[in-house]
């Protein structure tokens, strides 16, 4: 973790490159420090590719790069997946058109497979939503009343 320190940062004779030691105390605001290691051995790699990223001349570095094109891989993944998904219903519609028979609590009727489980799809959906909220509502912090407190 990178703190903001008050005093003049040390720069390192090489570009990217972190130095090992802090030159000033940050609570004294300026005056030499102790020769402490900044980061441990694990953690300077990982400082250096952070801080690097602050370079003057603006380019990316290579962690930045690597973040900016595994973020666009997810999403091409997510697109990939998505459009998989609305095909495979779409095969699905088209493959259960098949009239049926529902028997309801006082009558039957005939209708196509598809329109049934899109509806009780939504039904589902529908009363996991509501017993979601009424679980939510019956289980929240109670509320202070502005009468209590006087």
């Amino acid at each position: 973790m990178l703190s903001k320190t008050r005093g003049t940062p040390a720069h390192s004779p090489a570009p990217g490159v972190i130095p090992d030691t802090i030159t000033t105390d940050p609570v004294s605001n300026g005056t030499p420090a102790a020769t402490e290691p900044k980061f441990a051995p694990e953690e300077a790699k990982f400082a250096s590719e952070h801080e690097s990223a602050a370079s003057a001349d603006g380019a990316e570095t290579r962690a930045e790069r690597f973040r900016r094109k595994a973020l666009r891989g997810r999403l091409h993944g997510y697109a990939v997946l998505t459009i998989a998904l609305v095909a495979y219903l779409i095969a699905l519609a088209a493959s259960n058109t098949a009239h049926v028979k529902v028997d309801w609590v006082f009558g039957s009727s005939q209708i196509s497979l598809v329109w049934l489980v899109l509806f009780t799809a939504i039904l589902g959906w529908l009363l996991g939503n509501l017993a979601s909220a009424r679980f939510h509502w019956r289980t929240r912090a109670p509320r202070r009343r502005p009468d209590a407190g006087a």
